[in-house]
């Protein structure tokens, strides 16, 4: 179904209105060609969902996507039961999501049938804690049944580095490793946790994928693609104006994406920057109680430090002396206060320097200083 809107930012709704990415797809599908894992890395809102979607809408027929989310999960067990239910979801005959084929496999494990209007059993999964890892073996026990050439995209996988259980990178590892034919795209937002899982030789994941990280789309080749939508309803679009959407958010999509949007439904075209200012600034209106909220539940230092990160828009070194003494800072104490910030993703180090993630709110940091 066609989006009465062309610039959304949520949902994959066909190529047509999917931004570039070419290269990033090409290496995707050519490490499912050359038989190869990939970890794909970029801070949230870059387009890394859209591009898994992207990707699989491109796959060969004979390869099942399968895609998880696990940003919520907190466990082995959440995770167990994400990962089985998405598996036996990915199955392509009703054959294959019968109870007593699903039964086979699953043994550690209660399975929970919905019917659906098109006549397929759902599947879900009560699984305790302690049943957690012999759960997840089941689950790869089905795989390695199936021989299907699957192609399996685990979004927010750093999330697996925080669960409780130890060993579970191991684990995973181990079981990834005995279905050789499946394909895994290791997909996260958070780069030091990204980098450290699939980087660092400690770590079970080292050296055992291709690594993509995500950039901004071109910014020309974007204006092209938002004009062309503009141009085919006869409405104007200031190449400048969008220039200006693009530098003011790094180029980075969701935002792009949601003052286009936007724009869009003011059913006038890219006029000026006046226009983008105005809708920018109703952006972070509506949001400006949850970012207050957000800024005075933070301590003296790290209110400071916000305000000074907003001030300089990205700063590459935080305990620089000029830095420090500017903004009345002292070196420990901002180190103390960065520690907490990018633990809690409210700032993230970027290629150029550590910056306020959420763009609206670094926004709203500028307009109250």
């Amino acid at each position: 179904m066609k989006p009465n809107n062309p610039f959304q930012t949520v949902g994959y709704f066909g190529p047509d209105y999917f931004c570039d990415r070419r290269k990033e797809t090409k290496r995707l599908l050519d490490a499912v060609e050359n038989d190869s894992n990939v970890t794909l890395i970029a801070p949230r809102r870059y387009g890394k969902t859209g591009l898994i979607h992207h990707f699989f809408h491109n796959l060969p027929a004979d390869a099942i996507p399968v895609y998880l989310d696990i940003y919520s999960i907190r466990d082995l067990a959440g995770f167990s039961k994400a990962f089985a239910s998405a598996v036996i979801a990915a199955g392509d005959s009703v054959l294959d999501k019968t109870l007593s084929a699903v039964g086979t496999f699953f043994k550690n494990c209660r399975p929970t049938i919905t019917p659906q209007a098109d006549g397929l059993p759902k599947f879900s999964f009560d699984i305790a804690p302690s049943e957690a890892e012999a759960s997840l073996r089941d689950a790869f026990e089905y795989l390695k049944h199936r021989e299907k050439r699957l192609v399996i995209a685990i979004d927010e996988f750093q999330q697996v580095c925080e669960f409780p259980e130890q060993g579970t990178e191991a684990l995973l590892r181990t079981l990834i490793q005995e279905v050789p034919w499946v394909r895994f795209i290791f997909a996260g937002s958070r780069h030091h946790l990204m980098g450290e899982m699939f980087l660092t030789a400690k770590h079970p994941f080292y050296n055992s994928t291709d690594v993509l990280s995500l950039k901004p789309i071109d910014k020309e080749v974007y204006g092209e693609f938002a004009a062309a939508f503009f141009s085919s309803k006869g409405r104007p679009f200031s190449v400048e104006a969008f220039g200006e959407i693009y530098d003011r958010f790094s180029g980075i999509t969701w935002y792009v994406q949601r003052v286009l949007k936007e724009v869009w439904a003011q059913d006038m075209g890219l006029v000026d920057r006046k226009q983008v200012d105005s809708i920018v600034s109703e952006l972070v209106a509506d949001r400006e109680l949850t970012f207050s909220d957000l800024f005075e539940s933070q301590n003296g230092v790290s209110q400071t430090l916000l305000r000074a990160i907003a001030a300089e828009r990205c700063v590459e070194e935080p305990t620089a002396t000029a830095f420090l003494a500017k903004y009345g800072l002292c070196a420990s104490s901002v180190r103390s206060a960065l520690s907490d910030l990018v633990a809690r993703d409210i700032v993230y180090k970027s290629d150029v320097g550590y910056r306020v993630y959420e763009r609206l709110f670094d926004e709203w940091l500028r307009k109250c200083l």
